[in-house]
């Protein structure tokens, strides 16, 4: 299993929106990225980053209601080099699968489990039912069985119950991507839920589907582009003014990841105590020269006045918190400028001088 899991490293995405975050993975041969609508619903283009992929910004291309699937262009600066095999049987009760994907936004986490059930129906939809783990954030990525097979989409847990998982299967995948891959069209495109044929913006006619004549959601097609608002909108005007891509740095509507050189600045603005955090995540401690770089932290603590050094578990961190009401373009951009540059410059000190281990961006 462990050796299966590896092969999925190179191919499994996580998804970052406005509204929040989800997986997928990637289908190389269609130059297509596999996901959940729900994930990307209201989004024309969303954020996509894997193991050995930079953050990047992508199309979304098709999208399923009834399915709840949706497919994303694989970005251009991908060097995909790993080919999925999705499965084209079906699964059987007490077979053996892992459930991978990114999971209450962390990186890359594999569940195993078996499965409960072959086929559970919902809306008129067969599902695997699933005793692993599947949590916010792992849906749209894929279910696998021991030979390395996706046998299906990770969709949707129940609620009320424990280790009740639930995924799109195999079979009905590879009927979506056989369908989408024989559209010419370059449009968006989505299914309707009445008569199941794909429909491009561009050939739906008046907001009508146009094999049935059914009244079509137009939502599928014109997502209307996310604008920040109130603290958040102010601080992604500093952010941009200091030349970040805010776009591609969103992580929902309240937090933003920057890479800064060799560092990661997470900024999280706390809408209940109404407090912004802006945590620079240099490294993690050495098993040696601990004390020599403890003193070389509190000396510099000494001096700094915006921002502090302090130790989260291993991690070393450099930080800095504003009170929303005293967050304006000329002070954030000051202190935002200053943690960026001293961020990159301390964790390849702190690493070359003490040891410390960089942290993975």
């Amino acid at each position: 299993m462990k050796d299966v899991i590896n092969d999925y490293k190179d191919i499994i995405v996580q998804i970052h929106t406005p509204g929040g975050s989800g997986s997928g993975f990637i289908v190389k041969d269609l130059g297509l990225i596999v996901t959940n609508r729900h994930v990307i619903f209201g989004s024309e283009r969303v954020v996509v980053r894997g193991e050995s992929f930079k953050k990047s910004m992508t199309d979304v291309l098709y999208t399923d209601p009834l399915n709840d699937i949706a497919f994303l262009r694989i970005p251009d600066s991908y060097d995909v080099r790993e080919q999925v095999s999705i499965s084209d049987l079906s699964v059987e009760a007490g077979e053996k699968i892992i459930a991978i994907g990114h999971p209450l936004g962390l990186r890359f986490t594999a569940t195993q489990g078996i499965v409960s059930k072959a086929e559970r129906k919902f809306n008129n939809v067969d599902y695997i039912q699933v005793d692993s783990a599947i949590n916010p954030g792992n849906s749209g990525g894929p279910l696998i069985n021991e030979e390395g097979q996706v046998v299906g989409v990770n969709t949707f847990i129940y609620r009320d119950g424990e280790s009740l998982g639930f995924a799109l299967p195999s079979v009905k995948l590879n009927e979506l991507l056989r369908d989408y891959n024989g559209t010419a069209s370059n449009s968006r495109a989505s299914k309707c839920p009445s008569c199941t044929n794909i429909v491009t913006k561009d050939t739906l006619q008046d907001g009508y589907c146009p094999s049935c004549g059914s009244k079509f959601d137009t939502a599928e097609f014109d997502s209307k582009p996310y604008q920040p608002e109130g603290v958040s909108a102010r601080i992604e005007s500093i952010l941009s003014g200091i030349g970040k891509n805010v776009e591609i740095s969103r992580v929902g509507t309240t937090g933003w990841d920057i890479e800064e050189g060799s560092a990661l600045i997470r900024i999280t603005y706390n809408t209940k105590n109404r407090f912004i955090y802006a945590d620079a995540i240099l490294g993690s401690l050495p098993k040696d020269n601990i004390g020599p770089l403890y003193e070389y932290m509190l000396r510099e603590n000494y001096d700094l006045e915006s921002m502090a050094f302090s130790v989260d578990r291993q991690n070393i961190v450099l930080s800095t918190i504003m009170y929303d009401d005293d967050l304006n373009e000329e002070t954030g951009t000051v202190i935002f400028k200053e943690l960026f540059q001293k961020a990159d410059d301390y964790d390849n000190h702190m690493a070359d001088t003490y040891g410390m281990e960089m942290a993975e961006n």
